[in-house]
């Protein structure tokens, strides 16, 4: 097949290029540069007015496989990555078995390997089961996963914290944190705001995330350990890490697109918001904004955490936290940002796409994804191809529809509709 785009602008190189262009042989080339006495009787698909991008790198999603797969397996979780213009992606471990052993790796390993259809990269544990109390084998899984997580737990104790800090150092990887002080929930599942109060909810307060932050830091001063925070939606969080980047820290953060665009005055009585950590205040959405626009804030991680339709359907309360992500990030990102003129598409593909390879050292080819910003869409989830439709951005007016994606010479995304 010859996929052709005309008068598009091309991002792949070191600047940007307006022109035609051709995905041909598995290359994308200059229209001009191709002999079309040898492609003659080829299947052609034209394309107008395109954004050719790099592919997005997400470093934070949850693909369910193995142990749930009623809610995404890699096949649908992947593929909602292409669609959403991804070619990598980073699993998070808190499947079940836990990835806290070689042969508990594996399973999740041979599952990429027969149904990926972009590049995952696996997180090990950093702890047994995820429980905290005893190191996972991290010197074993080392040339097999992208860094090492307890995602959806926080390390509770700073000893075992210090111990897995000096073992990932030892190995060179990245350790990722979910950072959340156990001992400061109280039973919340909405942010301890003006909404929670108004309604009766028990809220999460900001401190049981950024505390944990700050111990942490004091910990990497000491082990060097590259150190990764993960999902930040505090103020607080944003003023520990610039303080700690300018004194030298190794440390990197991610946020992401629901925390930069929503707030809990967004809240309604709907699991779409419900995630954790939790929609904050006005201000810390602020604060997240001015961190990503200094450079405090590294990357934008969609958290794409599926659920089945009847885990997101009993509440605020008793609802399971997670929302997906992978399809609307970019979309959501450019109306917002990009669009809105806060922010330039070079800042955007930094965010998503060259600074998350560069800290966790993913390499190899980038692939690349087509996209029409031209034209206003909305935000369908019963169109998605994950398993999760719960996303507080359902409905939403977008510029963005991602029209091909490819990576490895191939093809793994192609939209069929007329645009």
């Amino acid at each position: 097949m010859l996929v052709i785009f005309k008068n598009s602008e091309n991002y792949l190189g070191m600047d940007k290029v307006r022109g035609d262009f051709a995905f041909c042989d598995g290359k994308l080339v200059s229209l001009d540069s191709l002999d079309f006495s040898v492609i003659d009787g080829e299947d052609t698909v034209t394309f107008n007015n395109c954004l050719i991008l790099p592919g997005f790198c997400d470093v934070h999603v949850h693909f369910r496989e193995p142990g749930f797969l009623y809610k995404e397996d890699i096949f649908t979780g992947s593929v909602s990555a292409a669609a959403g213009g991804y070619t990598d992606v980073c699993t998070m471990p808190n499947l079940h078995p836990v990835p806290d052993s070689v042969e508990n790796l594996k399973i999740q390993l041979d599952a990429i390997d027969r149904k990926a259809v972009i590049r995952v990269h696996p997180f090990g544990a950093l702890t047994v089961g995820e429980a905290g109390r005893e190191a996972a084998d991290i010197e074993g899984m080392a040339t097999d996963v992208v860094g090492y997580s307890d995602d959806g737990r926080g390390v509770q104790s700073a000893d075992m914290m210090e111990d897995v800090m000096r073992r990932v150092a030892a190995v060179g990887k990245v350790l990722s944190a979910h950072c959340e002080d156990n001992s400061l929930l109280n039973g919340g599942y909405i942010h301890d705001g003006e909404y929670a109060k108004a309604h009766g909810h028990r809220g999460i307060c900001s401190e049981s995330e950024w505390r944990p932050i700050a111990r942490d830091v004091e910990l990497v001063k000491r082990t060097g350990v590259k150190y990764h925070v993960c999902h930040i939606s505090t103020k607080e969080s944003v003023d520990i890490i610039r303080k700690a980047k300018a004194e030298g820290v190794n440390i990197t953060c991610e946020t992401g697109p629901h925390y930069l665009i929503l707030d809990d005055s967004n809240l309604c009585e709907d699991a779409r918001f419900k995630m954790n950590p939790p929609l904050r205040d006005k201000s810390d959405r602020e604060a997240l904004i001015e961190g990503i626009l200094d450079g405090t804030i590294d990357m934008i991680a969609t958290d794409h955490a599926p659920h089945s339709d009847e885990e997101k359907s009993r509440g605020l309360e008793k609802s399971a936290m997670g929302v997906v992500g992978l399809e609307s990030a970019f979309s959501e990102m450019y109306t917002n940002f990009v669009k809105t003129g806060k922010m330039s598409m070079e800042k955007l593909l930094e965010l998503m796409v060259y600074n998350p390879r560069e800290r966790f050292g993913i390499e190899g080819d980038m692939g690349f994804t087509v996209w029409n910003v031209e034209h206003e869409t909305t935000v369908e989830p019963r169109l998605f191809f994950t398993k999760g439709r719960s996303t507080p951005f359902a409905g939403d007016k977008v510029y963005g529809t991602c029209l091909m994606t490819a990576i490895d010479g191939k093809i793994v995304y192609r939209n069929n509709t007329e645009i």
